[in-house]
C-alpha cells in the first residue's frame, strides 16, 4: 500500500506537471499569437498611415505642379506682353545692324589638292647590293675549283638579273603613280582656277555693289535698304514683309511694311489654378490694355524700322524717309483681303537723329513727328498715307538711256510753260478736281485753283507747279503756303520735275501740302493714261 501510495502521487505530480506544462505552452502559444496580430495590427496602421502620407505628397505635388503650370503661363503671356509693349525699340538698340561689305565677300576657300596615301607613300627603290648579298661571297672552294666559281658566278647573274627585271618594275609603278598624281593635279588646277574666276566674280559683284551703294544709285540703295531690314530679328514671329522704294534725285525712301495683326497681343493677362475643378483658367486683359499695347507695338515697329535703316546709312543716301505700316487681313463685311495702313509718317533724317529713342514713348514720339494714326488700329480703321510708296516706285522713273530717248512718251521738260501748265491742269481733273487755271509764270510753273466737290472733306486746293532741274527747296513749300492762306484753301499741292530737298519735307509734314516729284507726277499722269518721262538736262 506505502509503495501504491507512492506511485500514485508520482503519477499524480507527473500528471500535473504535463498539464502545468501544457498550458504554459498553450499560454505561451496565445501570447506568441497575439503578439503576432499585434505587429500585424501595427504593420497594417504603418502600411496605412505611410500610404495616407503618399497620396497627401502625390496630391500636394500635383497641386504644386498645376500652380507652378499656371505660373509658367502667366510669366510667358507677361514676358510677351511687356516685350511688344516696351521691347522693340530698346532692342533695336542693343542690336547692330550694319552691312558690312567684307563680310559680304565669300570667305576664300579654294579645293585642296588631296593626294591618297596609297599614291603618297611611294615604294623605296629596290638595291643590288641586297641581291647581290643573297648570292653571297664566293666560297673557300671557289676560289680553288673553277666549277665551283662558275657557280658561284651564275647565283650572281641570277642576282643582277632578278635586280634588273625588279627595278624596272620599281620604275614602271612610279611612272604609274606619277602618273595618276599629274591627273589630279590637272583636276585641281582646273577646280581651282573655275573657283578663282567665281570668287573673284563674287567679289567684284559685292565691290561693285558697295560702290554703288555709295553713289547713291536707286537700285543698290533699294537692295542696301532690304539687306538691314532682313537682317533685323524680332523675338516673335509673323509675316514681315516690305517693300522699298527710292529717289536719288531728292535722297527720299518709302517704305511698306506689314505690321503684325493685333490678335499678337496676349489677351490673357494671367493663369490661375482652380483647385475645386481642377483646371488652369485664364484672366482676360481689359480691352483698353489690349488696344493700348498694340498702339504701342505698331509705333515701336515703325520707330524702329526707321532707326535700323538711318543708323545704318553709310552713304548718306537718305535725307527723308517714309514709312507706312499695314496689316495684311481680311474685311469680316466682305469676306475680301484687305491691306489697310494704320500708321504713315515721313520724317528727315537730321530731325530724327535728335529724338533720344532710349527715352520716348512709342506713341508720342510718333505722334511728334506728326505721323497719320489710325484711331481704332484693334478695328482695322485705314488712314491716308502721307507719302505714296507708289508715288516714287522706280517703275515710274525713267532713266535717261537710249532706250528712253527711242520710246514715243513724252518728255516732261521738253514742254514751253503754257504745255506744262495744260498738263498739270489736265491731269487733276482727270483725277476728279474742277480744277481752272489762272496764271502762268515765267518759268514753266503754273498756278490752278481746284475744287474738291465732295462733301465735309472736301474744299478749295491751291496747285502750283515747278518745272525744275534741280532740287525744290523749302522756299517754293513756304509760298505754297502763303498762297494758301491768302486764297482760304484747305490744301495745297505742289507738283515738281525734280526732287524735294529735306527741310520741305519737315516744312510740310504738319500741314495740309502734298509734294508730288518727278516719280510722283509719271505715276499720276499713268494712272490717267498719260504717258511720259522726265529727263533731265545735265
Amino acid at each position: 500500500m506505502g509503495r501504491r501510495s507512492g506511485f500514485t502521487g508520482f503519477m499524480i505530480s507527473a500528471a500535473r506537471a504535463s498539464a502545468r506544462a501544457a498550458r504554459q505552452a498553450e499560454a505561451h502559444q496565445r501570447r506568441v499569437q497575439a503578439a503576432n496580430i499585434r505587429q500585424l495590427r501595427y504593420l497594417e496602421r504603418e502600411n496605412a498611415k505611410q500610404e495616407k502620407e503618399a497620396i497627401k505628397r502625390e496630391k500636394q505635388e500635383y497641386l504644386e505642379s498645376r500652380l507652378s503650370e499656371a505660373a509658367e503661363e502667366t510669366e510667358d503671356a507677361q514676358r510677351l506682353f511687356e516685350y511688344l509693349s516696351n521691347g522693340i525699340v530698346s532692342e533695336a538698340l542693343r542690336n547692330n545692324n550694319n552691312i558690312i561689305f567684307e563680310d559680304l565677300i565669300p570667305k576664300y576657300e579654294p579645293p585642296a589638292l588631296e593626294i591618297p596615301r596609297r599614291l603618297q607613300d611611294k615604294p623605296n627603290s629596290p638595291s643590288k647590293d641586297t641581291y647581290l648579298a643573297k648570292a653571297g661571297s664566293i666560297p673557300f672552294l671557289g676560289k680553288i675549283f673553277k666549277s665551283q666559281r662558275l657557280k658561284w658566278e651564275n647565283k650572281c647573274n641570277e642576282a643582277v638579273a632578278k635586280f634588273e627585271t625588279d627595278l624596272l618594275a620599281h620604275k614602271n609603278a612610279l611612272a604609274s603613280l606619277d602618273s595618276e598624281i599629274m591627273v589630279l593635279r590637272s583636276r585641281w588646277e582646273k577646280d581651282k582656277s573655275e573657283y578663282d574666276v567665281l570668287h573673284e566674280l563674287k567679289s567684284k559683284e559685292i565691290k561693285d555693289f558697295e560702290d554703288a551703294y555709295l553713289d547713291c544709285e536707286m537700285d543698290a540703295v533699294i537692295e542696301y535698304i532690304s539687306m538691314v531690314l532682313d537682317k533685323s530679328e524680332y523675338d516673335f514671329d509673323w509675316e514681315h514683309n516690305f517693300k522699298v522704294a527710292y529717289s536719288p534725285n531728292s535722297k527720299e525712301a518709302v517704305v511698306e511694311f506689314e505690321l503684325p495683326r493685333f490678335d499678337v497681343i496676349p489677351v490673357h493677362a494671367e493663369f490661375r489654378y482652380i483647385k475645386a475643378k481642377d483646371s488652369i483658367e485664364p484672366k482676360i486683359r481689359k480691352k483698353q490694355e489690349i488696344e493700348t499695347a498694340y498702339s504701342r507695338l505698331i509705333s515701336a515697329i515703325s520707330i524702329r524700322t526707321i532707326y535700323e535703316i538711318i543708323k545704318t546709312d553709310k552713304a548718306d543716301a537718305i535725307a527723308v524717309l517714309g514709312f507706312n505700316g499695314y496689316v495684311d487681313a481680311v474685311d469680316p463685311k466682305t469676306g475680301k483681303p484687305i491691306a489697310p495702313v494704320l500708321i504713315s509718317l515721313s520724317v528727315s533724317k537730321r530731325e530724327f537723329n535728335e529724338i533720344l529713342l532710349d527715352r520716348v514713348d512709342p506713341i508720342k514720339c510718333v505722334r511728334g513727328l506728326s505721323a497719320s494714326f489710325s484711331t481704332a488700329p484693334c478695328e482695322l480703321v485705314p488712314v491716308k498715307p502721307i507719302r505714296e510708296y507708289s508715288m516714287i516706285d522706280r517703275r515710274f522713273v525713267t532713266e535717261e538711256d537710249v532706250a528712253s530717248k527711242l520710246d514715243d512718251k513724252a518728255n516732261l521738260m521738253d514742254l514751253d510753260p503754257f504745255e506744262f501748265e495744260n498738263l498739270v491742269s489736265n491731269l487733276f481733273s482727270k483725277m476728279g478736281l474742277e480744277t481752272k487755271q489762272t496764271r502762268s509764270s515765267r518759268d514753266g510753273g503754273v498756278d490752278a485753283i481746284a475744287f474738291d466737290t465732295r462733301p465735309i472733306i472736301g474744299g478749295k486746293v491751291v496747285i502750283q507747279a515747278k518745272r525744275y532741274k534741280n532740287t525744290v527747296g523749302v522756299s517754293a513749300v513756304r509760298d505754297l503756303y502763303g498762297t494758301m492762306i491768302n486764297e482760304g484753301a484747305s490744301k495745297g499741292i505742289l507738283v515738281a520735275t525734280s526732287g524735294y530737298g529735306p527741310d520741305a519735307y519737315e516744312f510740310s509734314k504738319d500741314k495740309p501740302i502734298e509734294l508730288v516729284d518727278g516719280g510722283g507726277l509719271l505715276f499720276l499722269l499713268d494712272q490717267v493714261g498719260i504717258k511720259a518721262k522726265i529727263i533731265l538736262p545735265e
